[in-house]
């Protein structure tokens, strides 16, 4: 039977939000664990604090429609936790793994500002007071944790573009140590 109202597709979105928070709820602790900045490991598991009283909101609303959180898998979420999975296995080192890591959560956080912008106004237009209240304060915190990483990222990048540079330093012969080995095998 075809779904055809406002209402059907609101509790469909928060199924899907839902199931995204408690994948997240998996991801949040690996991600914690392979972050080798501190200031991002506390990140990570402030944020999976947070994530868990996220879930909880959602609880909190399905409870006042008198609907179940279950039945939905997102499968946005499940590509983006696949893809920070990849972060976390790959040979990235240092700082270099923690860039690769933040540019992993930014992609999750600007998912989620999406997902809560779009049930926040699904629940505006039905009514929901209580619920726009929620998911409001939910978007909010998303927002300020995306802020957060992007700040993060600035020190870590730039860290992360030195070690590269003093990398290839150690790598590769200058010019002028070419010519000097050059000279020498004469």
């Amino acid at each position: 039977m075809p779904k055809n109202n406002l209402k059907e597709l609101y509790v469909d979105e928060l199924r899907d939000i839902y199931d995204a928070e408690k994948q997240l709820i998996k991801a949040l602790p690996e991600m914690a664990k392979a972050a080798t900045s501190e200031e991002l490991r506390s990140g990570f598991e402030e944020h999976l604090e947070q994530t868990k009283e996220h879930a909880r909101r959602l609880e909190q609303i399905f409870s006042e429609l008198g609907e179940k959180p279950t039945g939905k898998k997102c499968k946005a979420m499940q590509g983006l936790v696949a893809e920070g999975s990849e972060m976390i296995d790959d040979d990235f080192e240092g700082e270099v793994k923690d860039a690769g890591l933040i540019s992993a959560a930014q992609r999750v956080e600007h998912y989620e500002i999406a997902a809560y912008g779009t049930v926040r106004n699904f629940a505006s237009v039905l009514g929901e007071q209580n619920a726009v209240s929620l998911l409001e304060k939910t978007l909010n915190e998303e927002k300020e944790t995306d802020e957060k990483l992007t700040e993060l990222s600035d020190g870590i990048n730039s860290e992360a573009a030195s070690y590269e540079s003093e990398e290839e330093e150690t790598e590769r012969p200058t010019s002028h140590s070419k010519a000097k080995a050059a000279r020498s095998s004469r």
